[in-house]
């Protein structure tokens, strides 16, 4: 058995266990998830991916350790984003929060099996057109600059959404949540619930996401393994973050930014990894990577903290305190 193959084997099991874990003993249908449970599910979450990162390590070195690490963090800080959209998403179909977590995670899942896919054919591209990265890499320093530059004036609006409108037209819809359900009859006719809608629309934006995303992993690692290992870790542990942080997410105003500095730095490294290769060896270049994306997130999180704190009136601050 190889190498590889071990990874990968330990790498499912674990993965299986978990989420019988999580959703068996962590997670109960039909009830609302608290601060205390999504604290608890997001600190199993995140100890889970680092253990194995810890596992590569000895398993595979110091490398695809790193680089795991350096697109776990890549793809957990972008799930901020996720975030704000999911509100929006729950908000706009008026969704009961006891049915919450549940649409999250089948919407999550579903979201795992698109990106499964996508993270194949990108690879596959990749390695038979090596001229593509230095699309990716275009790509992403646009998106970078479109993302830093961008206002708050355009919210997403989820009943404007091409998803949704092509769903009004092709399936039967009925504007309420059938009790739990995603799938009910009315006058012996078959229809799908709002909860339907939204799972749907989940998976479809965390997609959206994934076009960002998945390139900039490829940035910093071209190792299929530690892309899709990467990927799964950081979009299971979406839905704690989600519970976790809706409330004060909005308090994050330059963590777009951050991110934004991060997509630049990974395409323009991306565009110039053939004189990279030349100046600094892999391991180097992982280490920078790392640091660029802990610095950028950690200092825009900070910075928004200490912005929003600057911007409290006095007399609301003592009360506070």
């Amino acid at each position: 058995m190889s190498k590889e193959t071990i990874i990968y084997l330990v790498f499912g099991v674990v993965l299986l266990l978990a989420l019988i874990f999580d959703l068996g003993l962590l997670s109960k249908k039909g009830k609302k998830v608290t601060i205390k449970q999504a604290l608890f599910q997001t600190i199993f979450w995140v100890t889970l991916s680092l253990s194995f990162c810890v596992f590569l390590y000895f398993e595979d070195g110091k490398v695809h350790a790193l680089e795991f690490l350096s697109a776990y963090l890549m793809e957990w800080s972008l799930s901020i984003d996720n975030i704000f959209v999911f509100i929006l998403i729950f908000s706009a179909f008026n969704v009961k929060e006891i049915h919450y977590g549940r649409s999250l995670m089948i919407g999550i899942l579903l979201a795992i099996v698109f990106r499964v896919i996508f993270i194949t054919v990108g690879v596959a591209l990749v390695e038979q057109f090596h001229w593509l990265l230095y699309i990716f890499g275009v790509f992403l320093v646009y998106t970078g600059f479109k993302m830093f530059t961008a206002g708050d004036d355009k919210e997403f609006n989820p009943h404007e959404s091409s998803v949704y409108k092509w769903m009004k037209k092709v399936l039967p819809l009925t504007p309420h949540d059938g009790n739990g359900k995603f799938v009910v009859r009315e006058n012996g006719k078959r229809k799908y619930t709002i909860l339907f809608v939204v799972v749907v629309m989940l998976a479809a934006i965390d997609l959206v996401f994934a076009l960002d995303s998945i390139p900039a992993v490829m940035g910093i690692s071209r190792d299929r393994m530690v892309i899709y290992t990467s990927n799964i870790f950081a979009v299971l542990g979406l839905r704690s973050l989600f519970f976790l942080l809706r409330g004060a997410v909005n308090k994050f105003d330059y963590l777009q930014q951050g991110i934004a500095i991060v997509l630049v730095f990974i395409g323009v490294k991306m565009l110039g990894e053939h004189w990279l290769n030349q100046w600094l060896d892999k391991q180097t270049q992982v280490f920078v990577s790392l640091g660029v994306i802990v610095l950028c997130i950690t200092g825009s999180i900070l910075y928004s903290i200490r912005k929003k704190r600057a911007g409290v009136p006095e007399e609301d601050y003592e009360t506070e305190t």
